[in-house]
């Protein structure tokens, strides 16, 4: 048998994916959005603390013209502002809006549907197969080691998991109920509600495909934010995961301009108190209270950014 040319069956390969899924459409997966410009709502979105145009360039892959243009289109339709850095006035960070938050949550939506439909004619070993043979060709190419854990802001349906993990671990772990999940679900739905992008954020955080952990910060009183629902999963402790999430907090206070963080927590909670302890927070509070159902002692803790 004759060895296949490998330049000519990766051109061919080539051909047929950016075929299969659309990539040369002019308007990608039927949205209003070129496949370049979704790449770019994608990776500004994964940037839930601003990303410079520089970093923008490198992460898309797209020229710096082209891309120029493609950010002032999405300024003009309000889906991106553009701000300079309180830190440094020659730095400016480029950050989804809630419109822009919502055009990428569709495009999103519509991205995995598609791929549901090319998936839906598989069987389950052949879709392994396929995931399989994917996650070879990106590990031969040089993509991302398996296991890393990334940041990203929410989207549609991260406040029901917030609400469900948080409900069941502190359920098995400490015993507490449903008032407790609903106090969870009232913040989560408070947070959806009133969502101001340039002063709030969530994160979660994501391996393989799964969700492993999630943190808040809210707007306060006055120049105070507070810290809110971290969690994270026990197949993810280890990884100083927690002290990731709680550092991406503090540093978009400093950005947005906060002068301190609060957070309140329950001293029966070691693990988290010792991270926050170790990112500068002090404890300044202690009151024996029954909120939740339970006896503890609720704890607040700051941090003044100044």
């Amino acid at each position: 048998m004759l060895l296949q040319d490998p330049i000519s069956a990766v051109r061919r390969f080539n051909r047929f994916y950016t075929r299969r899924i659309g990539a040369l459409d002019e308007a990608h997966l039927g949205s209003p959005y070129s496949l370049a410009e979704g790449r770019v709502l994608y990776e500004v979105a994964q940037s839930p603390t601003g990303v410079t145009p520089k970093a923008l360039a490198a992460a898309s892959g797209l020229d710096a013209g082209y891309l120029s243009r493609i950010l002032k289109r999405f300024e003009a339709d309000g889906l991106m502002v553009r701000e300079t850095s309180r830190k440094d006035g020659r730095s400016v960070s480029i950050w989804l809006t809630s419109a822009g938050i919502a055009a990428y949550n569709g495009l999103r939506q519509t991205a995995e549907g598609a791929v549901e439909g090319i998936l839906g004619g598989l069987a389950t070993p052949e879709r392994s197969r396929l995931v399989d043979a994917m996650r070879e060709i990106e590990g031969l190419l040089g993509g991302p080691p398996p296991g890393e854990v990334i940041l990203r802001p929410h989207r549609v349906g991260d406040m029901g998991w917030v609400t469900w993990r948080h409900a069941v671990f502190y359920a098995r772990e400490y015993g507490w109920g449903d008032a407790f999940e609903a106090l969870v679900a009232k913040i989560a739905a408070d947070f959806i509600q009133n969502f101001d992008p340039a002063r709030e954020r969530c994160w979660i955080a994501e391996r393989g495909g799964e969700i492993v952990g999630s943190i808040f910060l809210v707007k306060g009183e006055g120049d105070q934010s507070k810290l809110r629902l971290l969690l994270v999963e026990p197949s993810a402790r280890g990884l100083g995961l927690g002290k990731r999430l709680v550092a991406e907090c503090v540093a978009f206070a400093r950005e947005a301009g906060y002068g301190e963080i609060t957070l309140w927590t329950q001293s029966i909670l070691t693990a988290a108190r010792g991270i926050y302890a170790a990112a500068g927070f002090e404890l300044v509070d202690s009151t024996p209270h029954d909120t939740i159902g339970v006896d503890l002692i609720g704890e607040t803790w700051v941090l003044k950014l100044a």
